[in-house]
């Protein structure tokens, strides 16, 4: 059985589009389970929800009001019935295979987390200084924008990093899920970004450092919807503080914080480096470039601003060191 868990709040209109691409599957409708998780909406996602429980027939719906990506998670993977857990934004649609290549790969009982594809499906058309972006020559054997959360593989490789399978398309076993402790805290309300964490980098970090299995399949592919309010340069840069904030994070919640911080900038200037190296070759075009300054002004000011946070505010440095973020299985 796979369980298909998707967090959603006042996006009833993509939600629909994410679970009309479930209508298409290939797999079996009595090999998979869908669970949307509620997480507060005020508009007709509950309508919507039952609509398609008729037609799939094996639709669930939960509401949770506690703000949180990781709560909806959570909620779901407590109540999954199965024992793959696909987690799914509300803004994809999926190719037909998406859950028989998911189910396929998972075959192997070595492999933890399954990734693919996440397509860009533009909602208008795009600047060009993004196109631009998208475009660039893939000199790492895939292209992507980490900040619209798309990537494409170019070789179809057998293997890939954890790093590499990210939220709007993240097939795990529950019990290497549940072994990591679930996710930290991600996808927070703008008022309570101060206890935004590092969402499900933390699981692929745990994967990655148990030497576990993680493939990638080119049919567990998704289209990953861009609207025009994500091809700003005001979007990037609330991507950047957003990064900023889960870095953060992630610096003061390991134990050995300063070993950490210098290990990270070490990182970062060697990814530096590398960049300034490929930028000479591959010339970025000027708007393209604002973009990326933006993504990385924003980045510092998060960074600053949850450091500060963590300083002066003692509920987020309880939250920052919270051994996990569920309580207890709810159904």
């Amino acid at each position: 059985m796979i369980s298909v868990i998707i967090p959603s709040r006042n996006r009833a209109d993509f939600l629909a589009s994410a679970l009309d691409s479930l209508l298409r599957q290939t797999l079996s409708f009595d090999q998979f389970e869908v669970l949307v998780i509620d997480n507060g909406s005020t508009d007709n996602t509950a309508a919507i929800v039952q609509q398609y429980s008729t037609r799939l027939g094996n639709v669930r719906y939960f509401y949770e009001c506690e703000p949180g990506l990781h709560v909806g998670r959570h909620r779901g993977m407590f109540a999954a019935k199965g024992n793959i857990l696909v987690f799914a934004d509300d803004d994809i649609e999926a190719l037909p295979s998406w859950l028989i290549s998911i189910k396929e790969a998972f075959s192997d009982e070595d492999v933890a987390m399954v990734g693919g594809n996440n397509y860009p499906l533009f909602l208008t058309t795009p600047p060009k200084w993004l196109l631009k972006m998208w475009g660039r020559r893939a000199w790492r054997g895939y292209k992507s924008i980490p900040s619209l959360s798309i990537v494409q593989f170019l070789k179809n490789p057998k293997t890939i990093s954890p790093y590499q399978v990210w939220g709007c398309n993240f097939a795990i076993r529950k019990d290497v899920l549940l072994t990591a402790g679930g996710f930290h805290p991600d996808g927070m309300p703008k008022e309570l970004i101060r206890f935004r964490g590092d969402g499900e980098t933390h699981v692929s970090r745990y994967v990655e450092k148990s030497g576990m299995k993680c493939v990638f399949h080119p049919g567990a592919s998704v289209h990953h919807k861009v609207p025009p309010e994500r091809m700003t340069f005001k979007y990037f840069h609330q991507r950047g503080f957003n990064q900023g904030v889960s870095d953060s994070y992630t610096t003061l919640r390991n134990l050995d914080s300063k070993a950490y911080e210098i290990r990270r900038n070490l990182i970062r200037r060697i990814l530096g480096w590398g960049w300034r190296q490929v930028k000479g070759l591959f010339p970025m075009d000027r708007d393209a470039k604002h973009a990326q300054n933006e993504m990385k002004q924003g980045y510092n000011e998060g960074y600053v601003y949850h450091q500060q946070m963590y300083r002066d505010d003692i509920e987020v440095r309880v939250w920052v060191h919270k051994s996990k973020y569920f309580e207890k299985a709810k159904t």
